[in-house]
């Protein structure tokens, strides 16, 4: 297939398969996932997770499947069966799958709380919030709203929820605390983490692991060596407290962005030392291994993972991620013909693993191999997500096929996340084609889906904007230096971050 039949066969796929509104990224079971799937799968429940689960559309209610079990003569106990639905089927993300079955309790209201919030937004969340009687808002349903105004950055309101938690003599809790301190930390609050640090200190709240992570990344974040080292020895310190292997990996990762690489490798081997066993344990030992440059223990914790249990989807990303940190593309390759063989039969198809080499194939330039892969995707019926248009668009860019160059990177620009975005090169070079082309209408609508998909900022608009209208191609403008790093948040390559959540 050559590269100019590619933008036909996708656009064929995609209007097959309805891409626009599948966003096909698979979620596969963490450790907390798979204990709550485990307590199900071994109980008489696991029958009627089963009949609700599969349900497609978030607004039919899952009533009717409840008043059926009963009518069959099935047990439905509230704590034992229902909340541990709730519990998996929000872990996998599917907020609105909730049940008015039995009264709620203020545990129930702040579960819900966290649900509308995730699925109708903030100011839903705060409407049902108003409308909790109030015997109902204590601790659980106060930590729910903070957590929630942490979801979406509101500083000021977070910290109104908790002045409200201190006057009613409920801010003891580690929960609510973790939620403020993250909320600082993401926004770059450093001196209100530390102020309400001591505040947690001078009454008595312990530090739990997860405290200390989040004082971990705070402090990596401004390349503080001995605020790590602090935190560090206080966690390391802390009589009758277990450390778990992801405070090690957050550890791990503090002391690479300050780039002390010994340190790094030392708490790298004390976290080895916990993660026999866990499958979210042995991803991460692959990647930091592979960020640190120790390929021969790459492919030692490889053989370790494979041998000890069964490896999903999340290990195969992980595994060839990491090959590629050292440009070993031959044994990435291996690496996902093993994946692709189990699909079907026991892995569902993950986009996200064939967009790893798609990637890698772009950069340099290798046409023939990414054809392969394509096609291997089209005939696995694949969903193309906003990285495997953006790959296209890159390839296409190389052998000059601009225009349906700038399609595909109208596609992926169409249906990207939030936390994706294209790279200023390849952005820079679709402006300047539409612009010398004299295309400015289709310059404009692609400069305006940038400002749409919060890609770039209205200054950064106006400027490209004046830029394809007036400015010359050869001028100070020519390559778009507007697009610089500062101009995108974040490039169309890079891998999520893996910081705390």
């Amino acid at each position: 297939m050559k590269v100019g039949q590619w933008s036909w066969v996708f656009n064929n796929v995609k209007t097959h398969l309805d891409f626009k509104t599948v966003m096909g990224i698979s979620r596969y079971l963490t450790t907390f996932r798979a204990a709550t799937l485990k307590a199900i799968t071994a109980s008489p429940i696991d029958e009627l997770f089963r009949r609700i689960s599969p349900l497609g559309n978030p607004s039919i209610s899952i009533v009717p499947i409840l008043d059926q079990w009963v009518a069959e003569g099935k047990p439905v106990d509230k704590k034992h069966h229902l909340q541990l639905c709730i519990k998996l089927l929000r872990q996998y993300k599917r907020y609105s799958r909730r049940s008015r079955y039995f009264p709620l309790a203020a545990s129930d209201v702040a579960v819900r709380l966290d649900l509308i919030g995730k699925t109708h937004g903030l100011k839903d969340a705060e409407n049902y919030f108003n409308s909790v009687p109030k015997q109902l808002k204590g601790l659980e349903v106060y930590s729910s709203l903070l957590h929630c105004y942490g979801c979406f950055r509101s500083v000021e309101k977070a910290e109104a929820v908790m002045q409200r938690m201190r006057d009613l003599g409920l801010d003891r809790c580690i929960v609510a605390s973790n939620s403020l301190l993250t909320l600082y930390y993401k926004t770059g609050n450093y001196k209100k983490l530390d102020t309400f640090r001591h505040e947690m200190e001078e009454k008595g709240i312990a530090y739990n692991a997860h405290t200390y992570c989040i004082c971990l990344s705070a402090y990596a974040a401004q390349c503080n060596v001995d605020g790590i080292n602090n935190i560090l020895q206080k966690a390391e310190s802390d009589r009758g407290r277990t450390l778990p292997w992801n405070f090690y990996t957050v550890a791990t990762y503090a002391y690479i962005k300050v780039g002390h690489m010994d340190k790094a490798l030392a708490m790298l081997k004390k976290f080895e030392a916990l993660s026999k066993g866990n499958s979210g344990a042995y991803n991460q030992l692959l990647r930091q291994y592979a960020t640190l440059g120790k390929k021969e223990d790459v492919l030692r914790v490889w053989e370790l993972y494979k041998t000890n249990m069964k490896v999903y989807n999340k290990g195969y990303l992980a595994m060839i991620s990491s090959l590629l940190k050292f440009d070993d593309i031959e044994s990435a390759e291996k690496i996902f013909d093993e994946w692709e063989s189990h699909v079907p039969a026991t892995l569902r198809y993950d986009i996200r693993i064939p967009n790893l080499l798609l990637g890698a194939y772009s950069r340099k330039g290798l046409l023939e191999k990414f054809e392969r892969i394509v096609n291997q995707i089209i005939l696995k019926e694949g969903k193309p997500n906003a990285r495997t248009w953006y790959f296209f668009a890159k390839i296409l860019l190389m052998n000059n096929e601009m225009g349906k160059a700038v399609n595909a990177m109208k596609e992926a620009i169409l249906i990207s996340q939030p936390w994706w975005k294209p790279c200023d090169e390849s952005l820079a070079a679709c402006l300047k084609y539409l612009k010398e082309e004299g295309e400015i209408d289709e310059a404009e609508k692609l400069i305006n889906l940038l400002v749409d998909k919060d890609i770039i900022s209205s200054e950064v608009q106006v400027k490209l904007l004046s830029y394809v209208k007036d400015g010359n191609v050869d001028s100070t403008l020519d390559g778009l230096v507007i697009l610089d790093g500062s101009a995108l948040h974040q490039g169309g390559e890079e891998a999520d971050d893996d910081g705390i959540d």
